[in-house]
């Protein structure tokens, strides 16, 4: 339970933060492009982030290159990062991503392993599995969120948000471990392993 009260926390000093932004006037203007990086490029990176000013017009947009390391397009000014990973293996063809710069790490282990399965998934997630026994699996940060907006192209893609909470269980958070035990409440998937997250309902 104290975890979930920090979770809890954690997101109402955010909002708290965000507020007293907007009260302070209007929010600081984007900050510049990299030199040779691409407007288009950054905007649709952000497509995956909340339309909040404050939080989507100072994070950083990062490109990934084939071998997984990347280049930063703009360098924001608060925690959050996004990119463009459409049409990466075993993803969709509209995929964007947004979440804190500390899972990058496990976002690149994420899609080298995806990359290596050459599009199946069932070798893919047996990878995972391995790294997950081997305790080789990059951990997110616990109480961090990942932002999604995916689909089959733009104008068909919804958005989904989950909250990291690696290793919590049912007798950690308190919080059931599967969709038909939380009666419509947040519940947490993948329990016990450093994939567990938060399943928020309508998001």
């Amino acid at each position: 339970m104290k975890r979930m009260a920090a979770i809890v926390l954690t997101v109402m000093t955010a909002s708290v933060i965000v507020l007293a932004q907007q009260r302070g006037g209007p929010p600081p203007p984007p900050p510049p492009l990299e030199p040779g990086a691409s407007q288009a490029d950054v905007d649709k990176a952000l497509l995956a982030m909340p339309n909040n000013p404050n939080l989507k017009n100072q994070a950083t947009v990062i490109k990934w290159a084939p071998d997984h390391t990347y280049t930063t397009l703009r360098k924001g000014t608060n925690n959050m990062v996004c990119y463009d990973r459409s049409g990466f293996p075993l993803q969709q063809a509209f995929s964007v991503e947004c979440t804190m710069t500390g899972n990058l790490d496990r976002v690149k282990q994420n899609m080298t392993v995806e990359a290596n399965s050459g599009g199946d998934r069932m070798k893919a997630e047996a990878e995972f599995g391995d790294l997950e026994k081997s305790g080789k699996r990059v951990k997110p940060e616990f109480g961090t969120v990942f932002y999604h907006w995916q689909g089959p192209d733009q104008d068909r893609a919804r958005g989904h948000m989950t909250i990291a909470v690696p290793g919590a269980t049912t007798a950690s958070l308190g919080l059931a471990d599967n969709g038909r035990g939380a009666n419509g409440n947040v519940w947490i998937m993948n329990a016990g392993t450093t994939t567990a997250h938060l399943m928020v309902p309508g998001e």
